[in-house]
């Protein structure tokens, strides 16, 4: 077992100390751990962020392996659970909090109260105007980063990250639909994830352009 002080000295090699104790010490909230969740959240574990929540209330399917971060033998288990031991083998010592429901009106206020970071990544339009609308009005200092518009094998330098209005942040193309007979692949799916890992770190650090 690799000790967390090992790892500890591991990210001073590649951070400096003031950034890495932002890191350590900031809590980051992902809604939804399909293509883009469960590659942020992989991502955010490498970058070193001390404090994850994770929700979501589906299980892995084998049609998800062509673009989310779950392996064959994740399919059937609940994608929290299984997103949590990936991380824990990345990072034992990062706080994994778990919550696997649907996200509602009815339940929003609970499960995002706080939350001074959430990276919003559903498929669904409708869940993510619920989400984005819902902390824009009730929760303007959230910083919120998004995604919209990742589909198919457009050029990957369509994809960038915008600052729309208040604390929101919105990474894609901002076009491509994967029900317009597009798909979602692995690359293009990836880069949007990474556009909002980024954000979401420099959000920590206090970097507020996109």
């Amino acid at each position: 077992m690799v000790t967390r002080e090992q790892l500890e000295r591991a990210m001073d090699q590649r951070f400096t100390k003031e950034v890495y104790e932002k890191f350590r010490e900031a809590k980051v909230c992902i809604a939804g751990l399909g293509g883009l969740g469960s590659n942020i959240t992989l991502m955010l574990a490498r970058s070193g962020i001390g404090r994850l929540k994770l929700i979501d209330y589906d299980v892995v399917d084998i049609t998800n392996l062509n673009r989310q971060a779950y392996r064959i033998e994740h399919i059937g288990e609940p994608k929290i659970k299984a997103l949590q031991k990936m991380v824990a083998e990345i990072n034992p010592y990062i706080a994994v909090e778990t919550i696997q429901c649907k996200i509602t009106k009815d339940n929003i206020k609970e499960l995002l109260k706080g939350e001074t970071f959430v990276c919003e990544a559903f498929d669904n339009p409708e869940d993510k105007a619920l989400l984005v609308n819902y902390l824009l009005t009730y929760q303007p200092d959230t910083k919120i980063c998004s995604g919209s518009g990742m589909a198919g094998y457009g050029s990957s330098n369509q994809i960038v990250t915008k600052h729309p209005m208040g604390h929101l942040y919105l990474s894609g193309d901002g076009v491509s639909d994967a029900y317009k007979g597009m798909g979602l692949l692995s690359p293009r799916v990836s880069i949007c994830a990474g556009h909002q890992a980024n954000m979401i770190l420099r959000l920590i650090l206090g970097e507020e352009e996109a």
